[in-house]
């Protein structure tokens, strides 16, 4: 690591250029994936709503938003564990200890997750509360449904954090944002068609979580093909201890994240309607596909952060962070300011009943903003190491969303949930942001990162409000923004392309071509 006002050494050029063009690569893959995510994701809403109604679809997305809280919350943390240890590993120790990592990993999270089955199993009157607008017969068996499924995604989702840990993300692309999606989506068109009903398309959505499970532990065993050398006794148990060290708090901290994502849809469900809470779920999917380059961007600069830091290359971690957040800047903002401006339109395509999400669907691209804004600076503090710390952050900001859920959902329905959550998502981004400057050191301002907001916000912004104002939140006004946006948007980037860094991103991306 070079010292402050001193030239960064040939290395650690090497180390930067080599960190951004894997981040492009994992980065463009991730991308790629969660497009068809998104639109698949985006499709199985559409057909779940139009088939069961607001009512219907409301239930669905309640044991969905159940399911995917306790498969994350039975992870322990340990798939973000492995994503930090194995790439250390690979790193300084040739991968030897991964096997009795992924050991460690599986076996807790196996045991948690068939606990938390068997319990929502044996347990109808959990059904019942969670699912008040339901026939009482009717929630324990669909509660039962997913259940059944529970234990078979969170080994999954541990055996594709191993995965990425070998700084590859395309076995977890191929699964949770191609594979399952696009399965989903095949299973449930026909059964919405033929028998459409709350019990046939939850199938639906779980079946393919078996063939995820199946794939995720092919494609570990492939990577671990080539690293076979046993550790010692001692290695091993120090290793576990490290793990679990950092994955612990991990473990607390994952369930805050991802229940800040559903927990509006159960309160929703629980404090107001199933209709409402079947339109909040449209909302946080849209939320979802405006930010899901930020996404393909963690999942390919997490491993590359970890692996520079192991080796104290820390100068080029933090430029590898402060050019992805710009990335995340230039491409993501341009999409939250289409639809902010444009929301009853985006929303008309579940169904004219979702129209009434509009303003809570504003105020989520607001919070998102600065969600992007911060790039992944969540990512960052784990990386380095600093689980605790993150805990913290989500432990506060969930426990805003929480207070405010409780008190404004009752009286404001869609749009208290999207406060609650809009809170969260600053309270936690903006104090993630604070810490990473701290520790470990890390600043994304810069005059690349300013270019970014000048493209991506100012110059978006002033071209489809005079839109707006003219042809109005309609179809017409929303394809007019989007032609000009961009069109506004390519020139600027060539305009702009030295200060952007686009010649740097298209280069890495030459270089792994050929």
């Amino acid at each position: 690591m070079s010292a402050a006002g001193t030239a960064v050494p040939v290395t650690g050029g090497t180390a930067t250029r080599n960190g951004v063009a894997a981040t492009a690569r994992g980065g463009w893959w991730g991308f790629l994936g969660a497009v068809i995510n998104a639109t698949f994701g985006y499709l199985l809403v559409a057909l779940i709503t139009r088939a069961l109604g607001a009512h219907g679809s409301g239930a669905v997305f309640t044991g969905v938003a159940v399911f995917t809280i306790l498969s994350n919350t039975c992870k322990l943390g340990a798939d973000t564990g492995l994503v930090r240890f194995v790439s250390r590993d690979v790193a300084t120790g040739r991968g030897h200890q991964v096997g009795a990592l992924v050991r460690s990993a599986v076996v807790p999270g196996a045991a948690a997750s068939t606990a938390a089955a068997a319990l929502l199993f044996l347990s109808p009157s959990t059904a019942t509360s969670l699912l008040p607008n339901l026939a009482p017969e009717d929630a324990v068996t669909l509660v039962r449904l997913f259940a059944l499924f529970l234990p078979l995604a969170t080994v999954s989702l541990i055996l594709l954090g191993a995965t990425q840990g070998y700084g590859t993300v395309v076995p977890f692309v191929g699964v949770e944002q191609v594979g399952k999606p696009v399965l989903r989506v095949l299973i449930a068109v026909p059964v919405a068609f033929v028998t459409p009903s709350v019990l046939s398309l939850a199938s639906a959505w779980l079946i393919p979580s078996m063939a995820g499970a199946v794939a995720a532990w092919l494609a570990l065993r492939r990577c671990h093909r080539t690293h076979r050398k046993r550790p010692s006794g001692p290695e091993v148990a120090a290793a576990r201890r490290g793990f679990w060290a950092f994955a612990a708090p991990r473990a607390i901290s994952s369930v805050f994240d991802i229940s800040a994502v559903w927990v509006g849809v159960v309160l929703l469900s629980s404090l107001a309607t199933s209709e409402e809470a079947g339109i909040y779920t449209a909302v946080g999917r849209v939320i979802v596909a405006a930010t899901l380059l930020q996404l393909a961007i963690r999942l390919a600069v997490a491993p590359e952060i970890s692996r520079l830091l192991a080796v104290d290359e820390t100068a080029q971690a933090c430029h590898l962070h402060r050019i992805s957040t710009r990335w995340i800047v230039l491409f993501s903002w341009p999409l939250l300011v289409l639809l902010t401006s444009f929301p009853e339109t985006v929303l008309s395509l579940f169904g004219p009943e979702f129209e009434q999400g509009a303003v809570a669907l504003v105020v989520l691209c607001v919070a998102s903003a600065i969600n992007v804004g911060v790039g992944n600076a969540q990512t960052v503090l784990l990386m380095a190491g600093r689980s605790s710390w993150h805990l913290a952050v989500t432990g506060v900001a969930f426990a805003v969303q929480l207070a405010v859920g409780i008190l404004a959902v009752p009286h404001w329905g869609v749009l208290g949930a999207a406060l609650s959550w809009g809170a969260a998502i600053v309270v936690e981004n903006l104090v993630s942001a604070v810490l990473v400057r701290r520790h470990p050191g890390f600043t994304i301002v810069d005059r690349g990162y300013l270019a970014a907001v000048v493209v991506g916000l100012c110059l978006t912004g002033a071209l489809v409000l005079p839109v707006r104002l003219l042809a109005g939140d309609t179809a017409f006004g929303l394809a007019a923004g989007i032609v000009l946006g961009m069109c506004v948007f390519s020139i600027s980037l060539s305009r702009f392309r030295a200060t952007l860094g686009v010649r740097e991103l298209v280069g890495v991306l030459r270089d792994r071509a050929s």
